[in-house]
């Protein structure tokens, strides 16, 4: 349960980063079309709980896709879970991108523009290399909620760390040792995690 877990998390929040990354981009674009594209994105993850957007990928697409095609949905719980997981991932992470780059003061952007450097270059070259320096301790936060929000992810189905406790529980009775043991395994997990972004924010300033 704990491999899964973990498997689930670091490939949902790759995947998270990537999309994270393109929409906290297009969000401080020059472009207005691009911006607007992004806000709805975000808007529209983060407006729907995730356990809605689990449920919808693993029971509501594949109904829509047998009743069109007649063919059965290659969608698995486990590929549910990372779709949902890496899509929530990606409108907070988007967010993160955008309230970094907005960071670096203004005059960053406007001098680098005077001295007649093309935008993406100075966004390339001056803005991003001083806004990851201010996301990195976020990223590592955002690693954590995903990492918990595994838990929910076990409503469809997945046997992650969570459903495997549930499974055992419904063996031996054993509800108050083994919630106990979960929350330790977390617990440790998490606080270091926590620790290292502590201590990447410590170096970073």
């Amino acid at each position: 349960g704990l491999g899964i877990t973990l498997g689930l998390t670091l490939l949902s929040f790759a995947i998270a980063m990537i999309i994270g990354i393109i929409f906290g981009m297009m969000a401080v674009e020059q472009n207005k079309t691009l911006r607007v594209i992004s806000q709805i994105f975000v808007d529209v993850v983060r407006g729907i709980p995730l356990m809605i957007v689990a449920a919808f990928i693993y029971w509501g697409i594949p109904n829509l896709i047998e009743n069109i095609t007649g063919h059965q949905s290659p969608i698995n719980n486990f590929v549910a879970a990372t779709i949902a997981l890496s899509l929530n991932g990606g409108a907070y992470i988007a967010e993160i991108v955008r309230g970094g780059i907005e960071a670096v003061p203004i005059g960053q952007m406007e001098a680098s523009r005077s001295l007649g450097v093309p935008y993406n270059t100075t966004m390339r070259k001056v803005i991003l290399p001083q806004a990851v320096r201010l996301m990195l301790p976020n990223f590592i936060n955002q690693f954590v909620i995903s990492l918990k929000d595994t838990t929910i992810v076990s409503a469809i189905g997945l046997v992650e760390l969570f459903q495997t406790g549930k499974i055992i529980i419904a063996r031996n009775y054993q509800s108050f040792r083994m919630y106990a043991i979960l929350a330790i395994i977390y617990l440790v997990i998490i606080t270091c995690l926590t620790k290292l972004a502590k201590r990447l924010e410590k170096r970073l300033k």
